[in-house]
């Protein structure tokens, strides 16, 4: 162990390579977390009442940070939708102003639902006076739901599913998920007008634009009914002939920059993917490991993703190119995956992108020595299961094959939790209480 700058003990990089990676990805998530971010982006209390809305999988936590925050002889008051088992502990003392429910996520329901419906009630009534400050973070797309007209939440949760089994990218599903909203793409900030809409988000979206996350529900948006349609197309997704008809003719369109609607508000990133990157290479440095950052806007497919990194790996084991060893070598982003066809009497693979990015990873460095490395979710949950993703190690794939796993069945039915927990080789968190997306760290010595 090696003293740390706040006064702790590191992992050696060397003796406890694991435990070296999961002190770099706890780092990131520490950087994202909202107690820490918001305060430097609160507005003074308005003349008139201050509503709080949000959603996403960090709202628990950022509405917590907020209360802790406000001012407390000022009145604050709202309604914000996390996903289930996302509420942080209460802290002793801290009263709760801002009421927190709890919905379904990758995949909507009848509680999202309901949530979406009280939000945007309590922005009836709201004048020039009122300020409203919308917490939003990743996840918010599948936890604020409101289906356009001519749309169940049936329909919404097979669009949701099929668009998050087809391998299209998070603007692609958001691109979607706008317009067929009734209070996403800029249309709940729509709702609050005339009241200024203050938007505090922490970005889990590669390129951290603001109408992406969450779908944007506070900001304008630049996506079409065409645009929205042609993707739809693309994956062979259906629609009720009603909704299809209304993307054709337009009707579903969003608020573009020009509405009214958003002037004088604003948007604040008190959160992004690179600053929990940059954390993560400055602990490597302070333990006296080399950190390099390749970016924290992929994407791709996991699987392909890992394979690219795996090439890297080996250049830097073998050669010392690009980068001399030791080194830790940082991404980040928001990879996907498609899930293939399940062969008749086959179970269904369990895991998610950072499982599968190692699946990928292991099979392309096939035990190359001294290569380490971790994906894991900065929100603690790696697809729907209960890890936050999993580690490869130089034996990973002999200690697999020797519980009689081969990897590439695994692939075969997107099975990454299965094969990482068969070797104790998965990483569990619970939930982070934030989400600043991927984080993946390969280990060099």
């Amino acid at each position: 162990m090696i003293a740390s700058n706040d006064g702790g003990a590191t992992p050696d990089p060397v003796m406890a390579p694991r435990a070296f990676l999961e002190y770099l990805y706890r780092v990131a998530v520490d950087r994202a977390l909202p107690l820490s971010t918001l305060g430097a982006h609160l507005p003074k209390p308005p003349k008139g009442r201050t509503l709080v809305l949000g959603a996403g999988k960090a709202g628990g936590s950022m509405a917590q940070a907020l209360e802790a925050l406000w001012p407390a002889e000022a009145p604050l008051s709202g309604l914000v939708v996390t996903r289930y088992g996302h509420v942080p502990p209460r802290p002793t003392g801290l009263a709760q102003r801002i009421e927190l429910v709890e919905a379904a996520h990758p995949v909507p329901d009848a509680a999202g639902e309901q949530a979406a419906q009280r939000i945007l009630a309590l922005t009836e009534g709201l004048t020039a006076d009122d300020l409203v400050l919308c917490l939003i973070s990743g996840g918010g797309s599948s936890l604020l739901v409101l289906p356009a007209e001519g749309l169940s939440l049936a329909d919404k949760q097979r669009i949701n599913k099929q668009l998050l089994e087809s391998g299209a990218n998070i603007g692609e599903m958001n691109c979607v998920r706008k317009h067929l909203s009734r209070i996403k793409g800029g249309r709940l900030a729509a709702a609050c007008a005339p009241a200024k809409v203050v938007t505090l988000t922490i970005s889990d979206v590669p390129g951290d634009e603001p109408a992406i996350i969450a779908s944007g529900p506070t900001v304008p948006d630049l996506t079409t009914c065409a645009d929205a349609l042609a993707i739809l197309d693309r994956y062979r997704i259906e629609l009720p002939a009603a909704v299809r008809a209304d993307l054709e003719s337009g009707a579903l369109e969003t608020p573009d920059p020009q509405d009214a609607a958003f002037a004088g508000n604003e948007v604040h990133l008190i959160a992004t993917p690179q600053q929990s990157l940059e954390a993560a290479a400055a602990a490597a440095r302070a333990a006296g490991i080399d950190a390099h950052i390749l970016s924290d806007e992929i994407e791709g497919e996991s699987r392909e993703v890992g394979k690219v990194h795996a090439a890297l790996a080996r250049s830097v084991a073998h050669r010392g190119a690009p980068f001399a060893r030791p080194c830790v070598i940082l991404s980040g982003g928001e990879t996907t995956v498609t899930i293939r066809p399940r062969q008749p009497g086959q179970a269904k693979g369990r895991g998610g992108r950072a499982g599968e990015f190692c699946l990928g990873l292991a099979g392309a460095l096939m035990g190359v020595p001294a290569v380490w490395a971790l994906a894991a979710d900065t929100d603690g949950i790696d697809g729907v299961e209960d890890n936050a993703g999993a580690f490869v190690t130089p034996d990973t794939l002999a200690r697999a094959e020797a519980a009689g796993h081969k990897l590439s069945g695994f692939l075969d039915r997107n099975d990454a939790y299965g094969y990482f927990d068969a070797i104790g080789d998965l990483l569990v968190t619970g939930p982070t209480h934030t989400n600043v997306n991927d984080f993946r760290a390969l280990l060099i010595l």
